[in-house]
């Protein structure tokens, strides 16, 4: 009974002071600068058709660890220190992923298919656990959650013995299992689906821990646009493109935090199903923004290596794919938050669409100013109307 008393304490309190994020989240998020940067490199090393959709897998499968670790430690007090052990047992196992992506499709398939399984598993087992004297109901959800990570890391462990071409196949199937469950609330054989809202979300939780790892991926973007720049900068047009990426990056900073995070935020605080909304906001709208900004930094890689070459469709899928992703995914979300399609960023897309056009007859350094000028566009079209909306309202 004592070890039950004392697995009550783990749960996260429903207060101000403990909603923030704490240190050691973001401890652990520093994991995941690792795995972005080996995932750029890979693909600018490498920028092919087979390996563009490696690499999305790959995306697919880091994104969906980390933000289900999210929802863990947004139900659990990371101030405990059993739940600081288990993030600090994550964080190794998150290195040791880290250094396999490269080599996921190859030599290093079964270490990273072993240690995914590994951390999807054990941290739902362990999150069950700790819910199992006070909260019954989100005990037996992890359970489901367990269950349903068991059966996919079936998939992902046999991907990783099969030949490549069903390595792919399989790990798709598995991907798509495990995003598929929160939509059918996981459901089990026997003991049917998970009752709808059993856990107990902080949305300003959550909107805080999706913000900080954006910041992550937009930091990333100015690591590899210095590191190109330090090697190409004697080039001509590469000052140029070096502050055409880092107000890129500027653009996307504001487009995210300067209307979208908070008002993802206050929708998730103040709605009546938070669990379903923490899902569409959250584990679902965040992904093509977090998608985007790992495109657009491999897309500046690309201009800052290769300027002045004439542009090509491979190169400017990276260049003008990324902020594409990344204007998608903010529409979702400040769709889904404000119940308002942002037109500037559909004016954006269409600057986007229009620029690739010009591609055959322009050469990268264009592409990339392009690229800058649509973000920059919709930056200030969206504040323009924000603008005029408060003096209308005051």
């Amino acid at each position: 009974m004592e070890q039950g008393d004392d697995r009550r304490q783990w749960i996260r309190k429903r207060d101000a002071s403990r909603s923030r994020a704490s240190f050691p989240e973001l401890f652990f998020d520093l994991v995941f600068v690792f795995g972005l940067i080996q995932l750029s490199h890979t693909l600018a090393a490498d920028f092919t058709s087979a390996t563009i959709g490696e690499a999305a897998l790959l995306v697919l499968a880091v994104w969906w660890l980390w933000i289900n670790t999210t929802w863990v430690t947004n139900l659990l007090d990371t101030d405990r220190e059993p739940v600081r052990f288990l993030l600090f047992a994550l964080m190794l196992a998150g290195i040791l992923l880290a250094i396999a992506l490269p080599e996921a499709f190859g030599e290093h398939a079964l270490p990273f298919a072993a240690i995914y399984v590994l951390i999807q598993t054990g941290r739902s087992a362990f999150t069950a656990w700790a819910f199992f004297p006070q909260d019954r109901q989100s005990a037996e959800t992890f359970l489901r959650v367990t269950a349903w990570s068991a059966a996919a890391g079936c998939l992902w462990i046999a991907g990783a013995l099969a030949q490549f071409e069903w390595r792919l196949v399989l790990w798709g199937l598995a991907i798509a299992f495990e995003y598929a469950a929160p939509l059918l609330r996981y459901p089990v054989p026997g003991i049917g689906s998970a009752p709808k809202e059993t856990l107990s979300v902080s949305g300003e939780h959550m909107a805080e821990r999706c913000a900080l790892f954006v910041i992550i991926c937009l930091g990333e973007t100015i690591l590899t646009g210095g590191r190109n720049a330090v090697s190409h900068m004697t080039a001509d047009m590469t000052f140029i493109v070096f502050c055409s990426a880092f107000l890129s990056t500027g653009c996307m900073w504001w487009i995210y935090f300067h209307y979208g995070q908070a008002e993802a935020a206050e929708a998730a605080e103040d709605a009546t199903e938070p669990e379903a909304v923490a899902h569409n906001l959250f584990t679902y709208g965040h992904l093509p923004i977090v998608a985007g900004i790992i495109m657009a930094a491999v897309g500046e890689e690309f201009a800052l290596s290769h300027a002045r070459e004439e542009a090509s469709f491979k190169y400017a899928s990276a260049i003008l794919g990324g902020p594409a992703l990344f204007l998608a995914g903010n529409i979702w979300v400040k769709l889904a938050a404000a119940r308002h399609l942002p037109l500037s960023h559909v004016a954006g897309l269409a600057m986007l669409a229009a620029i690739a056009g010009l591609v055959p007859f322009v050469s990268n350094d264009i592409v990339a100013l392009g690229a800058t000028a649509s973000l920059l566009v919709t930056a200030v079209i969206e504040y323009v109307a924000l603008r005029q909306r408060t003096t209308v309202v005051a």
